[in-house]
């Protein structure tokens, strides 16, 4: 099993920044790396950021392309989120997941469920 928790999220105005941090914990290794994934009101969740923890390969969203980075502090088994340039649009529940599958940014095939996420609010 792996738990992971989110921390981070906040009110920021637009074209502010915001660092999300992903603690991880457990036992299990058997995943491929970390993705960060976004909820926004009314609609489904969306892959916005993943990470080997091997590698260091990164993968992003379309949307948030030169605007988020994604990183992994191995030594602290967490990962980060990045993310500048904010707009209302990137309002949402953000929750890491642990990506044993592809694509990455398919919510339905994560490793071992979701963290409780945390609420990021762009104001316009």
């Amino acid at each position: 099993q792996v738990q992971l928790l989110e921390s981070g999220g906040g009110l920021v105005q637009s074209g502010g920044s915001l660092r999300l941090s992903c603690a991880a914990s457990g036992s299990s290794s058997d995943y491929y790396g970390i993705g960060w994934f976004r909820q926004a009101p009314g609609k489904e969740r969306e892959g916005v950021a993943c990470i080997g923890r091997f590698d260091g390969s990164t993968f992003y969203g379309d949307s948030v392309k030169d605007r988020f980075t994604i990183s992994i502090d191995k030594s602290k088994n967490t990962a980060y989120l990045q993310m500048n340039r904010l707009t209302p649009a990137g309002t949402g529940v953000y929750y890491c997941a642990a990506i044993s599958g592809w694509p990455w940014d398919d919510p339905s095939i994560v490793f071992d469920g979701w963290g409780p996420g945390t609420q990021v609010t762009v104001a316009s």
